[in-house]
């Protein structure tokens, strides 16, 4: 059994041989969050109609539903430092490309190519290192561990990318913003592949012939048969940020109707991906301590099927009460939260090839930008209302719950992931005696 010396950051739950990579993701994430919140209407506004943007960021959502599962595969045949460099030099690719050619000439085509480049490459940077974090973190942090990367991942993107941007849009201008984000990315590249000297097995090995390059990609889809319970875990994944991706498209016309200003969503928004953002952390710690599938069963599938019917609801149980709204939100996000010990989870399920089941687990994280969109416009097209979508979101999230149930670990019948830890250590220390 490998030792594992641990430090202070080991204690709070981020493996000291990968901080520098926690920093970078943050960083990386906080560029590729420059454009949040304001992009689309700068599109419209620069003379694409509403459905030609929308299809900007349809073709971008679908580039990254398929890199996030080339994210697992690739980093099994390649090595995760190898992904994350190609995955870095896409990135910069596609949004020098967007910024330079797309919105230079505001060119619609281009702008499709280019954008989908861009995101066609973050997930093999960002994903790939939650692979890397899957792979080498020990097992009694690993929740703890995987909490932390959606913190930073989150709060980059949506936290410190949002208040960047605020500043820079007003101080130099929307295209320069946008160029800033090579800036950012260039700087958490910095942390995460040169100032991180921890390495992984496969970047010792030759690069794969093509043969085991088909194979790599196969297998991919493989590891589901070989253990179902990977497929089950993505079905999970998929659903689980369904409302995530779903509410900033109705809710905020929802709101509208029940008396609520743009401003006053956007501050009721806020403070739900601030819920979300906080607990991503806090659920690490918690799956490590009472055990990774009753985390996400209780405090994510029962949570997110009642605090989703509450935030819809909260603004006709006390009209005109923001602040009610506000805590409903809050715990929403908090509850969506309850489903990250599935990265955890989900790697622990198999033994060598953990690269290809997070790919699934990230191909679905990926394809829950269409689900959450796409159960909304097939409810409006069949005539149905915002009442309608709610309860479609939240018999999902009581599927999920059956689901949870298919996903134990064997371990479990010995403990949490903590107890299983302190069993491990006691028996070292007697080999050492």
């Amino acid at each position: 059994m490998e030792k594992y010396k641990e430090n202070i950051l080991d204690r709070i739950g981020i493996p000291h041989a990968l901080a520098w990579g926690y920093l970078g993701i943050l960083i990386f994430m906080m560029g590729d969050g420059v454009e949040q919140g304001w992009l689309s209407k700068y599109l419209i506004d620069g003379g694409l109609t509403e459905a030609e943007s929308a299809l900007v960021f349809t073709v971008y959502g679908v580039t990254i539903g398929i890199s996030s599962w080339l994210s697992g595969v690739l980093s099994d045949m390649w090595g995760v430092r190898r992904t994350m460099f190609y995955g870095l030099i896409i990135y910069l690719l596609g949004v020098i490309g967007f910024v330079s050619i797309g919105l230079g000439g505001f060119n619609f085509a281009l702008m499709l190519i280019m954008y989908g480049i861009k995101g066609f490459g973050y997930p093999l940077f960002a994903y790939t290192f939650l692979v890397w974090i899957a792979k080498k973190s020990p097992g009694s942090m690993l929740g703890k561990a995987v909490g932390w990367f959606w913190f930073v991942f989150t709060g980059g993107l949506s936290v410190l990318g949002a208040i960047y941007a605020s500043w820079a849009t007003t101080a130099i201008g929307y295209i320069p913003t946008l160029w800033s984000a090579v800036i950012w990315a260039l700087i958490g590249a910095l942390f995460a592949l040169v100032f991180m000297k921890f390495k992984t097995k496969n970047e010792t090995e030759k690069a794969p012939s093509e043969k085991a390059t088909m194979n790599g990609l196969f297998n991919g889809f493989t590891i589901i048969k070989k253990e179902p319970k990977v497929g089950i875990a993505g079905i999970i994944r998929l659903i689980n940020t369904i409302t995530l991706f779903g509410f900033p498209v109705f809710m905020p016309l929802y709101m509208e109707g029940v008396g609520f200003t743009e401003s006053e969503w956007l501050h009721i928004w806020a403070v739900a991906v601030g819920g979300n953002i906080i607990f991503n952390l806090i659920f690490g710690f918690v799956g490590d301590m009472i055990g990774w599938r009753k985390t996400i069963m209780w405090f994510g599938c029962v949570g997110c099927t009642i605090t989703t019917l509450l935030f819809y609801y909260s603004a006709q149980i006390f009209p005109n009460n923001i602040i009610f709204v506000m805590i409903c939100g809050f715990l929403w996000g908090m509850t969506l939260a309850g489903y990250v010990p599935l990265s955890a989870l989900v790697p622990s399920l198999v033994k060598e090839e953990k690269g290809a089941a997070m790919s699934i687990l990230n191909l679905g994280a990926g394809l829950s930008a269409f689900l959450g969109p796409a159960i909304i416009g097939i409810v409006y097209w069949l005539g149905g209302s915002g009442t309608v979508i709610i309860w479609t979101f939240a018999a999902l999230y009581i599927i999920t719950a059956f689901l949870s149930r298919f996903i134990a670990l064997p371990e479990e019948k010995l403990g949490t992931p903590r107890q299983i830890r302190k069993l491990e250590l006691a028996q070292l220390k007697l080999t050492e005696k």
